[in-house]
């Protein structure tokens, strides 16, 4: 060792820190690779796992090394080399400390989201209230666990370091520190690029195979978060990451499938477009949208899902119009929020909900209604300020927000707040004082029941499972719940007066063996009440569509920028349809059963998916044409947004048939 500590001096130290650190996240995705053994296998050859692994593993070492190397030649001498020691035992011990947290964080992340440790992972922390909640009710153990772990290798790190520092030698001569700084910045520099090309190595050059979780496996999860850091910090540049198009090709692209926006690209609001109700009443509906948490088509058996605990939901749909080929747009509330509220494309960025610039002045059909006289209502049994979702609708057209802290003697309150059935009562009183004052009335309701850690009352289903806490038994509750509403409602004097949205924000824990798992994707829709007609809808239908459909249904012809489709018009209902899905930093454009996958900085790909074995099959490089219509669904929202350019004109929602 004392040849060693003579040839490398103070670097020696930087040298053990690095190779700790590879042996922790090295030993971590043995335990992941182990874990996931039949996924990894099919998808990959263990050689690649593993040396991409080191790869990414050099590039996180490397970045956390940096301060210290920048550090040395200043303190790395006789004048300051206690400073130095006791800097490297500091910055050592946090280095590991952060990687074991983060790898002992991973098996509890991919079990409820199929991924390493994301932009999730940061965004969550905004809430400890309900995020620690839901750790302890549903995730207590693998927490108690990870830390434990984590406090074990910090003790274990002290230790070494003290060690490593009491027997290092005397410090080298300044000249030599200097004189070998620039080889260890330009290897450093090596470590971190991970690559001589034009751009640095990121995630998307980890993207290997076809299942987005076994890419994530060759990451480590502390350079999963700092890059998802990275890109939040970057949102507006966010849709770059697929390639660009001009303004007016994007229109021109978007304009071939939806012939009625226009491809004037200096109007103030380019999508704007103007859309007849196919239905005419001397008297518009009013709407009610029953926002349900995590209620994909996973559980209704009739959209192929694995389980069977939505009977009220099977009894509805033979009441009104089902949709068979419904999707998603995203896997979080806040995208389904803001499709299903403002017709809105989802994006690589952030949620509207969330982002600076959608706080005023962006579209939601809140904000039309209310402008026709509506009294327009957000309801929901948890804190509104979760996810930023009272400041987005206060701020666009919702005149009032009910929360947890608004119900009298709940039956039951849980981590997430008031259980479906105190919400779902609240939405009848609701709706029913409305009614009597004669007011037209638009009510957004979300409900917060089936969520980890999947809290109900007692007494209310028979359990599909044992263990009363899982999510078929949250289900089954939320389904409960909503067939005890609707009984009322169908005999309440507001229904004849009253269009009904129930539709999912998503499917739970969005995972699969592919580059999207658009069969995760599936949520069920059901349009029901005043004087529908039973009736089901095959065509592939995106929550984009649901606004403008229920517009026209409700007798409201109006001018707004929404591109979804009016899916009232037979046409649309017969035609193959398409699909909008952002998962990761993967997007797919679904048209009929042919998908085109955008990845960052890397070719598309054209998959076929096939509806009886809910798979999709990559077939090759997605065409040209292909590619730029995903492209360009793509990068309007962003366009849009970045300009402020997704809103109506003030005065123009009164337009008349």
């Amino acid at each position: 060792m004392t040849k060693l500590q003579s040839f490398f001096g103070p670097y020696l130290i930087l040298i053990k820190l690095l190779l700790t650190g590879l042996v922790i996240l090295s030993l971590s995705r043995l335990g992941l690779v182990v874990w996931q053994w039949d996924r990894v296998i099919a998808a990959t050859s263990l050689p690649t796992i593993f040396w991409q692994g080191l790869r990414a593993d050099l590039i996180m070492m490397g970045m956390l090394l940096v301060p210290l190397a920048l550090a040395m030649p200043l303190l790395a001498n006789r004048f300051g080399w206690k400073i130095w020691q006791n800097l490297v035992l500091i910055w050592g011990v946090l280095v590991i400390v952060l990687i074991s947290f983060m790898e002992a964080s991973t098996p509890a992340f991919i079990s409820q989201y199929d991924l390493r440790p994301n932009r999730l992972f940061v965004e969550y922390l905004r809430y400890p209230k309900e995020v620690f909640a839901t750790l302890w009710q549903g995730f207590r153990w693998p927490l108690l666990i990870g830390l434990t772990l984590t406090v074990i290798s910090g003790g274990m790190a002290v230790k070494l370091l003290r060690r490593w520092l009491n027997n290092h030698q005397k410090p080298w001569p300044v000249w030599k520190i200097w004189l070998t700084l620039p080889l260890l910045l330009l290897i450093l520099a090596l470590m971190i690029r991970s690559s001589i090309g034009h751009r640095p190595a990121n995630p998307s050059s980890f993207a290997l195979t076809s299942d987005a979780m076994v890419n994530s496996l060759m990451l480590d999860s502390a350079w999963s978060v700092y890059f998802a850091i990275y890109n939040m910090q970057h949102e507006s540049n966010a849709a770059d990451v697929y390639g660009t198009m001009t303004s007016e090709a994007i229109l021109a692209q978007l304009h071939e499938n939806y012939p009625w926006i226009g491809l004037d690209t200096q109007q103030k609001f380019p999508t704007l477009n103007i859309r007849q109700a196919t239905v005419k009443r001397d008297k518009p509906l009013n709407l009610v949208i029953i926002l349900q948490e995590s209620m994909g088509a996973t559980f209704v058996e009739s959209l192929g899902g694995e389980y069977s605990v939505t009977p009220e939901l099977e009894r509805l749909k033979k009441q009104g119009w089902w949709f068979e080929q419904l999707y998603a747009t995203g896997t979080r509330s806040v995208r389904g929020i803001e499709a299903i509220v403002s017709g809105y494309l989802p994006t690589p960025a952030r949620s509207v909900v969330k982002l600076s610039l959608s706080q005023q002045n962006f579209f939601t059909i809140a904000d039309l209604l209310k402008q026709r006289g509506y009294f327009t209502e957000f309801i929901y049994g948890g804190e509104s300020h979760f996810d930023n979702m009272a400041s987005f609708f206060i701020g666009n057209g919702f005149e009032s927000v009910i929360d947890q802290h608004d119900y009298d003697n709940p039956v039951f309150t849980g981590s997430w707040g008031v259980s479906d059935e105190d919400l779902l009562n609240k939405a009848h009183q609701q709706l029913q004082q409305k009614h009597a004052e004669g007011k037209p009335y638009f009510s957004l309701v979300f409900s917060s029941s089936n969520h980890s850690p999947y809290e109900f009352p007692d007494g209310r289903i028979e359990l599909d499972n044992p263990i009363k806490q899982s999510n078929t038994n949250t289900v089954k509750y939320a389904d409960y719940a909503l067939g005890q509403f609707f009984d009322r409602a169908m005999q309440s004097d507001y229904w004849e007066d009253t269009l009904f949205l129930v539709i999912a924000d998503h499917d739970l824990n969005v995972f699969g063996d592919a580059l999207v798992p658009i069969e995760r994707f599936q949520i069920p829709g059901l349009i029901l009440g005043a004087d529908i007609k039973p009736r089901s809808i095959p065509t592939v239908a995106s929550q984009v569509d649901m606004a403008p459909t229920l517009l026209s249904l409700m007798g409201i012809s109006a001018e707004t920028p929404m591109i979804g489709r009016d899916l009232s018009l037979e046409s649309e209902q017969q035609s193959k349809g398409r699909a909008m899905m952002q998962f990761a930093d993967n997007y797919a454009l679904m048209q009929g059963d042919k998908v085109t996958v955008l990845r960052p900085h890397n070719t598309a790909l054209e998959g076929q998916y096939s509806l009886s074995t809910r798979q999709l099959k990559i077939v090759g490089s997605a065409s040209i044409e292909d590619e730029h219509k995903a492209l360009a669904h793509v990068l309007l929202p962003s366009w849009l947004y970045r300009e402020q350019r997704y809103d109506m004109p003030l005065g123009r929602a009164d337009l008349k048939p």
